[in-house]
């Protein structure tokens, strides 16, 4: 194959794959738009979800840098350089890929949040939650579990209250990690 055939064949086996993604991601958008979700989860989802909004984070490096330890300063450093930069890398991604978000598509059935924002991909608040867990799990393990169900249940509302996609919240969630976890190595 030539190298224009190569780049063609790519550029279609490209465009398959999100089509494949955009298809299971839309049936999922479906149903979970029309469920009637128990009482108990609405407002687990609900609290999640505004956890995420930054409070949470921000109670939780109150708290370290306090309670925190000798390893207090270059934990709040790594959380906070890793969720800097993926606040500013969501903010281009969504722009660059203007991806219209399901509560824009299609009304949900019991949800009446208003998204911060007309972009879905990727989903900011899973960027930040997983960010900020890989980084503070790095200095803190023991508070890993607790971390972790955090990002989580943060990530799991963004597509329950029809916010973000299925693909939208996996892609925040291994950029987070990653950004969390490579900046705790290199600030601890």
């Amino acid at each position: 194959m030539t190298g224009r055939g190569s780049v063609l064949h790519a550029r279609v086996g490209v465009a398959q794959m999100l089509s494949y993604i955009t298809s299971r991601d839309l049936r999922l958008m479906r149903k979970v738009n029309r469920w009637s979700a128990p009482r108990w989860i609405r407002l687990w989802m609900v609290c999640a979800t505004r956890g995420g909004d930054g409070w949470l984070w921000y109670a939780m490096l109150i708290a370290i840098l306090i309670f925190g330890g000798p390893e207090r300063y270059s934990a709040i450093a790594a959380a906070g350089l890793s969720t800097g930069v993926g606040i500013a890398l969501f903010l281009w991604l969504k722009r660059l890929a203007g991806r219209r978000r399901p509560c824009h598509l299609e009304p949900h059935c019991w949800a009446t949040l208003l998204p911060p924002d007309q972009f879905s991909f990727p989903s900011g608040h899973t960027i930040t939650a997983f960010a900020m867990s890989a980084s503070l799990s790095h200095f803190y393990p023991e508070l890993a579990i607790g971390l972790y169900f955090c990002a989580l249940s943060i990530a799991a509302s963004r597509i329950l209250l029809g916010m973000h996609f299925l693909s939208d919240v996996v892609a925040g969630g291994i950029l987070g990690y990653f950004l969390g976890a490579s900046t705790a190595s290199v600030v601890g």
